[in-house]
């Protein structure tokens, strides 16, 4: 059972995980559309002088949807300004404040945030505690198995995160120095589930239904986060939430949600947006047979969101 605040979730839940550059608005939207319990959004940096850039206000972008919580992302290595940040997306409407610890890339690690915090337990307790203690609205925490390969430092960051008042913990089943090298690691997620209070999420590496209900079946987990595995592929989503929870399979409409997916793409971003959908679009079209060839080039073509739609177009005949 997951409860973050008026949203309960009694069966296992099935999450769209936060990435940079690709869960926007429009992503996000369509994942839940197609059975994602629910999304996290883009990390946003709890530095004053960031969190109000144009960016930040893009990637805090919402649907007003009210069976779905708003969860902002926050990256941050001093405790007074994420407990700061905190208190201003509440103020903005946030449902569920989640705190990146698992981010590990080198422009956040130089800040002393994301999975670099794992160095310093002392420091996440620190920001644990201070954010909790701001608001009113649940906290939650997206981290990784350790700093080093040799050193998992998951269990005591779980016994921290539930002494702090944590509500929900999400495991990416790497640790920093693996960045996104190797295979993810289930067990010691397995280990800590085992022990402690906290709901807790698995994630990393997560591509099918049968893999997500084994995971959930095998070790008891309280949903998967799919992250790399949903671009291209929105609808895996529903196929999980078929196989774990026996829901009905909805009709679903691959072109058409494509076309609907750029649109909205072009209408948040505007002139950015046909660089943001050609990305999209790769990654829809990469599994078909002439993507190579055929579709690869011609989606690097497309120059605005018409010859784009257009394209669409031509791809769902020849399908």
């Amino acid at each position: 059972m997951i409860r973050l605040g008026r949203f309960h979730y009694p069966d296992p839940v099935v999450v769209l995980a936060p990435m940079a550059g690709v869960s926007d608005r429009p992503f996000r939207s369509l994942c839940q559309r197609y059975g994602a319990d629910f999304s996290v959004a883009e990390m946003v940096s709890a530095k004053p002088d960031l969190m109000h850039t144009a960016l930040s206000k893009t990637r805090l972008q919402f649907d007003e949807d009210p069976n779905y919580p708003k969860i902002v992302q926050l990256v941050g290595g001093e405790p007074a300004l994420m407990a700061e940040a905190a208190q201003v997306m509440q103020a903005r409407g946030a449902d569920v404040i989640d705190i990146n610890m698992g981010c590990p890339a080198k422009k956040v690690g130089k800040q002393s945030a994301g999975s670099a915090l794992l160095a310093d337990l002392k420091q996440v307790e620190a920001i644990l505690c201070a954010t909790v203690n701001a608001v009113t609205i649940p906290v939650s925490v997206k981290t990784r198995l350790g700093f080093n390969d040799d050193t998992y430092t998951l269990a005591e960051m779980t016994r921290i995160a539930q002494d702090c008042g944590i509500a929900l913990l999400s495991v990416h089943g790497r640790t920093r120095a693996q960045r996104f090298r190797g295979q993810a690691c289930y067990e010691p997620i397995a280990e800590v589930k085992a022990n402690t209070q906290l709901p807790v999420i698995v994630n990393g590496d997560i591509s099918s239904a049968e893999q997500a209900n084994r995971l959930i079946d095998d070790y008891g987990f309280d949903g998967v986060m799919i992250g790399r595995a949903a671009q291209g592929n929105p609808w895996l989503f529903a196929e999980c939430q078929a196989r774990i929870n026996t829901r009905s399979l909805p009709t679903i409409t691959p072109h058409q949600d494509i076309a609907e997916h750029i649109h909205a793409l072009h209408a948040l971003y505007g002139r950015q947006g046909v660089f943001i959908a050609r990305a999209h679009l790769h990654h829809y079209y990469r599994q078909y047979p002439d993507y190579q060839r055929e579709h690869r080039p011609r989606i690097n073509q497309a120059c605005n969101e018409a010859e784009q739609t257009a394209l669409i177009q031509l791809f769902a005949k020849a399908a």
